[in-house]
């Protein structure tokens, strides 16, 4: 079994697509109905821009969005898999990658997710923080016991647990965390706090755009990020889509899921190798690659 997977935020670079825009018309096209339709140069922020630029929320989401559903249709007949995945904002990428959504409605989403995000976090001082070398089971005690927002927000891999919340009980949750065990508990440079309560206002901004899209059978299952399943009924997907603003990301989760069905290779569609890294740390036999157009 073959898995396509798309990459979510932070794996962005300056150049990111750049080689798709100078060797494939098509791509070219693409790049240049993104800039309509968003409004601004986001191809040469991507080509050209600093890491700052970059990590602007509005950017970095339609940037990987872009990098990684563009190579996806240029792959065009290579492109077939058994299974998608995206984590976080990779999620829109696979159902676009897969037929779900169209790619302008997809650019159209992943553009109105980005701003109320942006909106959401302005609203409260808030952070995330990455632990690792803890049980989830812990970090996710510990989490409960702390005055203040902070969730579980990320389940990466075994052993790799990314925490949301305000920037006190975030704080709060390193030291106790440290304290437990941990082997790190840092504190990431980040916008906000997503995949937690906190990004509610970005949720309600989000829900009529979703429901005012069209969504279609994608042409393999999409194991979605907040219940670790394979899915293919539109209607399910728009829900899982609209949950997964203010509920965790069960990546961990969702490769167990995706290797106890036989999965023997991995392909990352987008920028970065992240997602082939933590594969490996559940499976080390899996096949893992970068999709590639030469």
């Amino acid at each position: 079994m073959k898995v396509y997977v798309f990459p979510g935020q932070g794996a962005q670079f300056s150049g990111m697509g750049k080689e798709l825009y100078d060797n494939n018309q098509k791509a070219n096209k693409r790049f240049h109905q993104a800039n309509e339709i968003l409004g601004f140069d986001i191809a040469k922020i991507m080509f050209e821009g600093t890491e700052e630029e970059l990590k602007q929320t509005k950017v970095t989401q339609p940037a990987i969005f872009l990098h990684s559903t563009i190579l996806a249709e240029v792959l065009g007949a290579a492109f077939q898999p058994d299974a998608a995945a995206g984590h976080s904002l990779g999620e829109f990428s696979a159902l676009v990658a897969t037929g779900c959504l169209s790619f302008e409605d997809g650019l159209k989403l992943v553009s109105a997710r980005a701003m109320a995000m942006q909106k959401a976090c302005e609203l409260t001082p808030s952070t995330m923080a990455a632990i690792l070398g803890l049980e989830d089971q812990v970090v996710e005690a510990i989490c409960s016991t702390i005055h203040g927002v902070v969730v579980p927000a990320n389940y990466n891999c075994p052993g790799q647990l990314v925490i949301s919340g305000t920037v006190p009980a975030v704080e709060e949750a390193c030291a106790k965390l440290t304290e437990a065990g941990a082997k790190r508990a840092l504190v990431l440079q980040v916008g906000g706090a997503f995949h937690s309560p906190l990004m509610e206002p970005a949720r309600e901004v989000l829900a009529l755009a979703i429901e005012n899209t069209d969504f279609h059978q994608p042409r393999c299952v999409v194991y979605q990020n907040v219940n670790a399943q394979p899915v293919t009924n539109p209607t399910d997907i728009k829900l899982n889509l609209l949950a997964q603003l203010t509920s965790p990301v069960k990546w961990t989760q969702s490769m167990l899921a995706m290797n106890e069905v036989g999965i023997s290779e991995v392909v990352e569609v987008g920028p970065g190798k992240v997602l082939q890294g933590l594969f490996k740390k559940i499976n080390r036999d899996l096949i893992t690659s970068s999709a590639s157009i030469g």
